[in-house]
């Protein structure tokens, strides 16, 4: 027979050989998820033998990770800032410095926020969830993705006050926002062939422009001050190289206080603007 502890110590071996980065923590998501534990109990079962079941359905679940498979997808969740989230490979997996977008959003006063590309609905949700009585679409060219988006909201109760839109930018939006954020694909297409392993599995369009990585960012610079009330705040992620693009782009564009913000790793990631009033 064999335990929790044995079965962990040799996926961790494994999970080390195939090159995985956090080898020992990915293999105790991994155990957790297959006996049916939430991960931060698993120390107390390491003692445990594993059922026939558990062992293979955790076997299967390593193999899979060794290929670079991304453990939320295998485990179908994510935690971001503070709740667990549904994902999928329709969806862009939510990242913690994408975390810093919403603390940005938290520290100035909206009540009806719109999210580009809204993916899992990760962003949206969390600020719906955080922020009572507030309001938000989340548009999303995959409808695929809506789909995923729309189970979390109703998972976290705040389905009511999110409306989600298929949508290409801001061709199917009519109203105005205090609030517009997104997190677009940004990465060059130059730049897709260096990447992480695990990003092959998620969804291309998500990911890059096919581009210079600044295609999204020209759309929403040139359009969102016709869907953001006078004084009205725009948000952005960027990747860490394109804070200045993006400013000059949004200072072209007529917004003011135009800012680049660094993630907590220190590097610029998120634009903050404000539309003329």
């Amino acid at each position: 027979m064999i335990t929790a502890q044995s079965a962990l110590a040799e996926a961790r071996l494994r999970l080390e050989a195939a090159g995985v980065p956090g080898a020992l923590g990915d293999a105790r998501r991994l155990l957790a998820h297959a006996m049916g534990v939430m991960s931060g109990r698993v120390t107390l079962h390491l003692h445990d033998t594993l059922e026939e079941g558990a062992l293979g359905v955790f076997e299967a679940l390593v193999a899979r990770r060794a290929a670079r498979v991304p453990v939320s997808h295998l485990i179908g969740r994510r935690g971001f800032f503070g709740r667990d989230f549904e994902v999928s490979e329709d969806v862009l997996d939510p990242r913690p410095e994408t975390e810093s977008l919403v603390a940005a959003a938290l520290e100035v006063d909206w009540s009806r926020v719109l999210d580009m590309g809204t993916g899992s609905g990760a962003i949206l949700l969390t600020l719906l969830a955080e922020r009572a009585k507030t309001t938000g679409t989340g548009t999303d060219i995959s409808q695929a993705a809506l789909r995923v988006a729309a189970r979390n909201a109703s998972a976290l109760g705040v389905a009511g006050r999110a409306q989600l839109v298929q949508s290409d930018w801001f061709s199917g939006v009519a109203e105005r926002f205090d609030l517009i954020v997104s997190n677009p694909p940004y990465i060059a297409a130059s730049e897709m062939a260096g990447l992480a392993p695990e990003l092959i599995y998620e969804p291309r369009l998500a990911l890059t422009d096919e581009g210079d990585g600044l295609s999204a960012y020209r759309a929403i610079c040139a359009g969102a001050q016709a869907h953001l009330v006078p004084g009205g705040w725009l948000m952005l992620e960027i990747g860490w190289r394109q804070g200045e693009a993006v400013c000059e782009m949004a200072r072209a564009a007529g917004y003011s206080g135009v800012a680049c913000r660094p993630d907590m790793d220190g590097r610029d990631r998120i634009i903050v603007a404000r539309a003329p009033r």
